[in-house]
């Protein structure tokens, strides 16, 4: 009986020095009130936060003023013009160059800031500006217009080592031929990493069903509302997509983080540059694919959302601010991350 007694002494005993070594070790940990009051020794797995949390804020006033100075028709000559005109006097008040670079059918706006290193190749920014006749194009594509001014914005002054680039397309509607005649100046995709197109960014629908989908998606669709913001890539460049799904960290600098209401990111990964999903080809990213540059379509999904696709009801009104907002800055913290990084974007073979 005392073997037996003094058995259960050491046992305990031992079950004491174990619990009292693993009470030092946590205690050795940082306390909350330690980490709170030196918030700059953040631990070093979160680097992927802190650099999408570094993205500056944008501006919902801003955004909102470039739909409603945008607010007509964008399909004539006459008006494209205008539209030009718009755009490249934004851009020279942000201290941009623009250049205009005319094909047989319309002229494309381009400009470029210089990064650090120029190994690291360019991160190219872009919307098309046009609209078809009768619409005045607030969400398509005015609103992607928007988003690639408030890049210019928050970013156009930032050292960064990649290189940053912005494109306005021409003639999107009438068959990608902006984007087309781009692309064929093959010397200037060289150098270029990635590309991220906006078209249609600013609307959302709350209400069951109100999101349709199209046939042979390689994901499944989250959800029947139209809350989420869509970005379509390809296979063979996956890290353009893993910005996106990166980018909810909220900026720092955000001064009331209630209100950039961070939509939900879809991410879609398309097989064979879309030939079996042509739903996803009917933008400015599809002829980027076609010349091997990766490229993502950034997307409230159009008319498998919208009722006022390509119509006269396409107006400043029917823009949710909430969504156009947060949906942007989903596009500022992606942007900011990639062309703060030097890894290649290229799908990596698995190792």
């Amino acid at each position: 009986m005392k073997k037996w007694i003094w058995l259960m002494l050491l046992l305990l005993m031992a079950v004491a020095v174990v619990g009292s070594r693993g009470s030092t070790f946590f205690e050795k940990r940082p306390s909350p009130e330690i980490v709170e009051s030196i918030p700059v020794e953040t631990p070093q797995p979160q680097q992927e936060s802190k650099e999408v949390d570094s993205a500056p804020q944008v501006s919902a006033d801003k955004l909102l003023t470039h739909i409603q100075k945008l607010n007509f028709q964008r399909y004539t000559t006459k008006e494209r013009s205008l539209t030009r005109t718009y755009i490249t006097t934004e851009l020279k008040k942000l201290g941009w160059k623009p250049k205009l670079e005319k094909f047989s059918d319309g002229v494309n706006i381009f400009a470029e800031r210089p990064g650090t290193n120029k190994a690291s190749g360019a991160i190219l920014v872009g919307a098309h500006y046009d609209t078809v006749a009768l619409s005045p194009g607030a969400d398509d594509n005015a609103s992607g217009i928007a988003v690639v001014l408030e890049v210019a914005r928050l970013l156009g002054s930032r050292s960064t080592p990649r290189t940053l680039q912005l494109a306005f397309f021409d003639q999107e509607e009438a068959g990608l031929l902006g984007s087309q005649a781009f692309v064929s100046k093959t010397a200037r995709l060289q150098n270029l990493g990635g590309a991220i197109i906006m078209d249609m960014v600013g609307y959302a629908c709350y209400t069951s069903g109100c999101q349709k989908y199209p046939a042979g998606l390689p994901v499944t669709p989250p959800s029947d509302k139209g809350d989420f913001l869509a970005v379509v890539g390809d296979t063979e460049h996956l890290p353009l997509l893993s910005a996106f799904q990166n980018s909810q960290m909220l900026p720092s600098t955000a001064l009331n983080k209630q209100e950039s209401n961070l939509p939900p990111v879809l991410t879609l990964p398309i097989p064979f540059k879309g030939l079996l999903t042509p739903d996803t080809l009917r933008s400015d990213h599809a002829p980027f694919w076609y010349q091997g540059v990766g490229a993502v379509l950034v997307t409230d999904t159009a008319n498998l959302r919208s009722p006022h696709y390509h119509k006269l009801t396409d107006v400043p009104a029917t823009i949710e601010r909430s969504f156009f907002t947060g949906a942007t800055q989903i596009v500022i913290n992606a942007t900011t991350a990639l062309l703060e990084k030097n890894e290649v974007l290229e799908t990596q073979p698995p190792s």
